[in-house]
């Protein structure tokens, strides 16, 4: 796990879009899997802006998306259909059939669950994952104790998640209890993982992820398992790691060709 501590919001999603941009310029037709939520926004309007001005062209970029709210239709403003519209999709030239999301509405959710990882598998699996972190140390939507070898199906949210979902929805009462995600087990067949966690809110959580033991009360601990893990925090979620400076004079002191590779 290589740890990546910057200023701010900003300039993390910067030098993570540049690690994307490598990505796509160097394999059109690269696979990516997403996520949603506040965290990845800036990163995903600094892709826009590299298609929009700099010709980073998408056309042949495939999606998997983390995650989805289960009862939730595409139509509603706090789907996460509509939040990759909104936020990335419109603003980048992918055709729409090359982007997946789970289907919240889906008949049978085990099914469409089966089938989604079999899609991720023809595609060839996934080259780059973008993952943000709860504060409570989930990942996607894998709650603490999340078995450490999941694959997507339908999980409940804890109490916590729903609260600190609820200013999306106006009032708790209306936030989903039941979402689809990927598991554990999916993310970490991904290729390269490129972590985003901002604010002092995830301070805590952040330093039980790379610092702490690797143990399933803490999700995404499972990360310090995987070969090619970045992780991008600013100053403020930096400020529980005990070895925050080393790991800033490593990444200080890396060639390009090693920061982008």
């Amino acid at each position: 796990m290589e740890v990546i501590i910057l200023p701010n919001a900003e300039a993390a999603s910067r030098e993570a879009a540049r690690l994307i941009e490598s990505l796509v310029r160097s394999k059109p037709e690269a696979v990516l899997g997403l996520a949603t939520g506040s965290t990845p926004v800036p990163l995903y309007r600094e892709l826009a802006d590299r298609h929009e001005n700099n010709g980073l062209d998408f056309s042949r970029v495939r999606t998997f998306n983390l995650d989805e709210y289960a009862g939730l239709p595409r139509e509603h403003e706090q789907s996460y259909y509509h939040f990759m519209q909104e936020n990335l999709f419109k603003g980048i030239n992918i055709p729409p059939e090359q982007t997946n999301i789970p289907d919240g509405m889906a008949d049978d959710i085990s099914a469409h669950c089966a089938e989604y990882e079999n899609a991720i598998t023809e595609a060839g699996g996934i080259d780059l994952q973008v993952l943000g972190i709860g504060a409570n140390g989930h990942v996607g939507f894998n709650e603490p104790t999340s078995s450490l070898v999941s694959r997507t199906r339908i999980k409940s949210l804890t109490r916590h998640t729903i609260e600190e979902n609820a200013r999306f929805f106006g009032d708790e009462s209306h936030v989903p209890r039941h979402v689809i995600t990927m598991g554990i087990g999916t993310i970490m067949e991904t290729r390269q993982v490129v972590m985003l966690a901002f604010g002092e809110k995830k301070a805590r959580a952040v330093a039980d992820m790379i610092e702490g033991p690797l143990t399933a009360y803490v999700p995404a601990s499972i990360l310090q398992m995987h070969g090619r893990a970045k992780v991008f925090v600013d100053e403020e979620a930096a400020m529980e790691l005990k070895r925050s400076e080393y790991y800033k004079w490593v990444y200080d002191n890396k060639p390009d060709w090693q920061r982008f590779g």
